[in-house]
């Protein structure tokens, strides 16, 4: 399945704004999941200004077979620098709302909890009025780890289911389904004010029905937000995709997740976590949470 349908093109990007970006990025010292993982919305995103920030990284200790972010048993310590370099990207691009995610990190004792920390502060000193994501991993199950992130108080706590339990053991063979959903229930239960959102890729040969089952149990979690995108294969070496799901399938799920009580739904083949992720500040309005 080698040839992409018509849904799946993108737009050409306006390369002035998007040179603008990558010259700050390269100023700072700074890496984003948009170039590192081969994101298809790069030059839309990049050409609005915005950016998906990867903190301690570019490379994960993890090596998932449908990601192009590099592989490194051991990477390099920590950066004690990039929280006010990150800020300073933030300030010096006007951002409204920011996405900060990471590369796993498995091998420091909190799997990188406290950069996030870092980070979550710097960018509040530098940028107040910034909305704040985190895009986390599962930190290996740390749950002190989770709770010092959403003691920060970041605005949006992101953590992607990625796929269906079947298909776990071949898609993601380091992590764990029930260990994903466990992170996004305490994340509701120790920070309520705090919005919960996750990510689910199709297109690797789930069922439609499979899907409904894992937004069931993200619902059972209280997950507010959920996106959903078709998986694209990043290279021969990466795993192939096994269907190019028609944006038809798409909108079912997407009206099954608000009937299911999602506070938001981000449903198409280009959608990928962050994609359009500031409209959250529209659903903080709309759907206020206490502090």
């Amino acid at each position: 399945m080698t040839v992409k349908p018509e849904w799946l093109r993108v737009k050409a990007p306006q390369w002035e704004r998007v040179g603008a970006v990558k010259e700050t990025l390269r100023d700072l010292g700074l890496n984003t999941v948009c170039e590192e993982a081969s994101c298809p919305n790069i030059g839309e995103c990049f050409a609005k200004g915005t950016a998906t920030f990867l903190i301690m990284g570019p490379a994960c200790t993890r090596a998932c077979p449908y990601c192009d972010i590099d592989f490194e048993k051991k990477p390099k310590p920590l950066d004690p620098t990039e929280p006010d370099r990150l800020a300073a990207a933030v300030a010096r691009m006007g951002l409204a709302h920011v996405v900060i995610t990471a590369v796993n990190r498995d091998d420091l004792p909190d799997g990188g909890g406290s950069q996030f920390e870092r980070c979550i502060a710097a960018v509040r000193q530098a940028m107040p009025q910034t909305t704040i994501e985190v895009l986390i991993p599962d930190l290996c199950g740390n749950w002190e780890a989770l709770a010092a992130i959403l003691n920060a108080a970041p605005d949006v706590l992101n953590h992607n289911t990625e796929t269906v339990p079947r298909l776990y053991r071949r898609v993601r063979p380091q992590a764990q389904y029930d260990r994903t959903l466990e992170l996004l229930r305490r994340s509701r239960s120790l920070r309520p004010s705090v919005y919960t959102k996750s990510g689910v890729m199709v297109g690797l040969g789930e069922g439609f029905e499979e899907v409904v089952t894992v937004m069931q149990d993200l619902r059972a979690v209280d997950c507010d937000i959920l996106t959903l995108g078709q998986y694209l294969q990043p290279s021969p070496k990466h795993l192939p995709v096994q269907e190019f799901v028609p944006p038809e399938r798409f909108a079912q799920w997407a009206q099954m997740g608000k009937e299911m009580g999602f506070l938001q739904v981000v449903a198409s083949p280009l959608t990928r976590s962050s994609y359009h992720a500031e409209e959250v500040r529209n659903l903080m309005v709309q759907y206020p949470r206490t502090p």
